[in-house]
């Protein structure tokens, strides 16, 4: 099978190896003439960054680049971006990098051209609707890891660096003109990033999976992405250079992002303020959280993970299941705990408060309480 091909949903995707010789194309699609390519301090001086920046400039394209960028992006990074925005007479943004990237250049674009506070925006009832559609810049996304699936998503998340909370920054036409899926892209990826972004993938199919809200067809993205991320992300973490599995990796992690628009629970709610308090890589937490959550979810979840497992062709049903998640973790170097994640000495009840307090709780099968939250948290540790 040709791993190749264009597709039009959720957006045009430009899917295959060498791909990103399409970007100028991909921005004259978009109508970017001016491009700010945002990307992370870590990909700023490698190879792929400066071949983007290279075919962009053969094309008569005169792109800059933008890479004041942290792990966990914050409103600090965002300001210096506008700043630089705004000093350079930009059109677009091309989006470069893995889910830091990736979110900050699409925040990035989507407040380009508004007045308000960009906490103004975030994803609660409908405060989308106070954006300007008109001041958001185009989008080109190109993602560089297979983890977040951020390139085919209408939000970007974004740290506010004085409570220590992620945000969700939401507006439907934060959603990119143009993704380039390029697993060649990915090829570089250290062993950790492969295993940590590669789970990120897999955790947001089995939120989706599971989570209680109606949406077939996000169900049934998200099974194949798991079946996905089961055969090939050993391959990929254990041959980087397997092309192959690095395309496949790539497709589910855009699958993730499509599925959980049906939901997600209590793996990102515990995730997302570790990582905003302690820096933690997000998909490596969201990996170490796993087992602990899906034992919590247990008695709303025993049947339809029975259902993923015997897809996926895994025996036992639910203990199948969850066995399969433990043995994945532990072959791809995943930390058990909290501490082994660097994590010491947490602020449980910091913790708690942040975590019933971000969305991803109203997706949880169980419902989740300051007592329980707390318990899963202690379990962790």
């Amino acid at each position: 099978m040709q791993l190749f091909g264009n597709w039009s949903y959720p957006t045009s995707i430009r899917f295959g190896a060498g791909r990103i010789v399409e970007i100028a194309e991909a921005c004259s699609v978009a109508g970017i003439t001016r491009p700010l390519l945002v990307t992370d301090r870590g990909l700023a001086d490698m190879e792929i960054t400066a071949r983007t920046l290279g075919l962009l400039k053969a094309a008569g394209l005169e792109a800059e680049i933008f890479a004041d960028v942290d792990p966990n992006p914050n409103e600090k990074n965002l300001e210096a971006g506008l700043k630089v925005w705004r000093a350079g007479g930009f059109d677009g943004v091309i989006a470069f990098g893995g889910g830091s990237g990736l979110d900050l250049g699409k925040v990035l674009a989507f407040m380009s051209g508004q007045t308000r506070p960009v906490w103004d925006f975030e994803d609660v009832d409908d405060w989308w609707t106070r954006a300007d559609p008109d001041g958001i810049a185009p989008i080109v996304a190109v993602p560089t890891t297979a983890g977040t699936g951020s390139e085919v998503g209408r939000a970007g998340v974004l740290t506010n660096s004085e409570t220590q909370e992620k945000k969700i920054i939401f507006h439907p036409k934060m959603l990119p003109t143009v993704v380039i899926c390029d697993p060649e892209l990915t090829v570089g990826l250290p062993k950790h990033i492969t295993a940590g972004t590669g789970l990120d993938a897999f955790a947001h199919c089995v939120e989706a999976f599971c989570s209680p809200h109606y949406h077939p067809m996000s169900q049934g993205i998200a099974l194949e992405g798991m079946r996905l991320v089961k055969e090939y992300l050993p391959r990929a973490y254990a041959d980087g250079t397997d092309i192959e599995a690095r395309a496949h990796m790539m497709s589910a992690a855009a699958m993730g992002a499509v599925a959980f628009q049906k939901g997600l629970g209590a793996i990102h709610a515990l995730s997302h303020p570790v990582g905003a308090m302690y820096h933690t890589h997000h998909g490596t937490t969201n990996a170490m959280f796993m087992p602990a959550v899906l034992q919590f979810n247990r008695p709303a979840i025993e049947g339809v993970i029975g259902q993923a497992a015997a897809y996926l062709g895994i025996d036992g049903g639910f203990d199948g299941f969850c066995a399969f998640v433990g043995e994945l973790n532990a072959s791809l170097g995943i930390p058990k705990t909290l501490r082994a994640l660097g994590v010491t000495d947490p602020d449980l009840e910091e913790l708690t408060r942040k975590a019933l307090a971000d969305p991803s709780v109203g997706g949880n099968p169980v419902e989740m309480t300051p007592e329980n939250t707390r318990a899963l948290f202690e379990a962790c540790l």
